[in-house]
């Protein structure tokens, strides 16, 4: 059996006993070493026989679970008997787990790829003791209700992904960290994670590279300097955050950058507010109705401060109207207004005439400061791209924390995958926030690029 070195939280991970487990972090943490170790242990205190470990094919599983360095087959030696061609009693793939020298108390682990759908339905059509999804954020969802509700525990793992996916909604931001390692947990992570209600027993686990105690210093160096700091591979990777890593259309956002705590803008100096509303009254899609207000520093900075979002899809009782919205939206202004500053021009998405005539109607009704006026969309999308793109690059974009749905929108905001043009999703924010800054392009970003800034200015009037 070769050693397998622990640290103090993957020992207290062994340790630890729940209905079940999510392992998540950066590459190289041990997740997959630790987690298939302890996944055995179960299954030998575990009263069922049969048992599943899942991957995306079985030759993944065979590569990184069980034939791997510190795999299975390593640890558990004479112990464990991997039969990858059936054999007479199950002719799927298994592994033969013996526990003692009674052959009654043998375990049958079946090996199975999720991305097969036909084997793996024939495959499910028993209870299990334990089960193990490796990678379960590329896994089919109907693989993993059909798996998951068969089994008396089940753990899996991941590298950090596209937040987007319906797997996180459905069950990986079920899982909740023990109190004692929340602190383990990127704030991002833990944002997401309370997204959806948590499952009662359901453990979260973060592990990086420092939780590796097998990985020397040199190697886990060479890892690290591998990648280029600022990519979404390195922010996946490295600082194990999760995110689409192709793509991506603002992949320079970070969070370390380019998110500030309320107290820190509440120390800057602003020269003016704006503030911009994007709208859709779609009962059947994600697209939403935003408003977004934001600041314009002395130093050149915009910096997001407020955000409102509805959605028809989700909205409970009566679905929102025009007419709510200017009720919503003049509560949202008071509050920037009290809060932040006065700002007196709201751009509205013009492709909405409705609610535009319904902020007008009541302006006059009562007798309010605002100005509604329709958006400036003189200026393309890829030059708003550009111009975002290079003020997040620079610190010139910065957003307060509790914008939580600009944020999720400037990390998944992608380029169509046939078509060099984004895609017309997750941007509803970032295309509120548009309207709002685009008569002010001069006031914000270095100011050597005024010139640039001329061009673009001449194609607005």
């Amino acid at each position: 059996m070769s050693e397998l070195i622990l640290s103090p939280k993957y020992k207290a991970f062994l340790r630890h006993n729940a209905k079940a487990e999510a392992l998540e972090g950066t590459t190289a943490a041990g997740k997959t070493t630790v987690g298939a170790f302890k996944f055995m242990l179960k299954v030998a205190l575990s009263s069922k026989k049969l048992h599943f470990i899942a991957s995306k094919s079985v030759g993944d599983a065979e590569k990184n679970i069980i034939n791997s360095d510190l795999g299975i087959v390593d640890i558990f030696g004479e112990h464990v008997d991997y039969r990858g061609n059936g054999s007479m009693d199950y002719k799927i793939p298994h592994i033969l787990y013996r526990i003692d020298n009674n052959p009654e108390h043998d375990k049958v682990i079946f090996i199975l790829g999720y991305e097969n759908k036909d084997k793996w339905k024939k495959a499910l059509g028993s209870q299990f003791g334990c089960g193990y999804i490796d990678e379960i954020n590329t896994a089919n969802t109907d693989f993993v209700q059909e798996s998951t509700m068969r089994c008396d525990y089940w753990m899996c793992t991941m590298n950090p992904d596209d937040p987007n996916l319906p797997i996180y909604e459905q069950y990986i931001n079920r899982f909740r960290a023990l109190k004692e390692y929340e602190d383990d947990t990127p704030k991002e992570i833990q944002q997401e994670l309370e997204k959806s209600p948590a499952q009662p027993n359901w453990t979260y686990w973060f592990f990086n590279f420092d939780h590796n105690a097998g990985l020397p210093d040199e190697k886990k160096q060479q890892i690290i300097n591998t990648v280029a700091p600022g990519t979404k591979l390195y922010k996946n990777k490295i600082l194990g955050l999760r995110g689409r890593s192709e793509g991506l259309i603002f992949s320079m956002f970070q969070h370390d950058k380019n998110v500030i705590q309320e107290s820190a803008a509440k120390q800057l100096r602003f020269l003016r507010f704006c503030c911009g509303v994007d709208t859709s009254y779609s009962e059947k899609s994600d697209d939403t109705i935003a408003f977004l207000y934001q600041g314009i520093t002395a130093e050149g900075c915009l910096v997001v401060l407020e955000e409102k979002v509805y959605n028809n899809k989700d909205f409970r009782g009566e679905k929102i109207a025009p007419s709510d919205v200017v009720v919503k939206l003049h509560e949202f202004l008071e509050y920037c207004k009290d809060k932040w500053g006065f700002c007196r021009v709201i751009s509205v998405d013009n492709a909405d005439q409705a609610t535009l005539m319904e902020l007008r109607k009541y302006k006059q009704q009562k007798g309010l400061a605002w100005d509604f006026i329709n958006a400036n969309k003189k200026l393309k999308v890829i030059d708003r791209i550009n111009l975002a793109g290079s003020w997040i690059k620079n610190g010139y974009y910065l957003v307060v924390n509790y914008c939580i749905n600009h944020i999720h929108e400037l990390e998944i905001y992608s380029w169509k995958e046939d078509r060099d043009e984004p895609e017309d999703r997750n941007d509803h924010t970032i295309n509120a926030g548009q309207y709002g800054w685009i008569p002010h392009i001069r006031s914000i970003g270095q100011k050597v690029q005024d010139a640039s800034y001329e061009v673009l200015r001449a194609g607005l009037r």
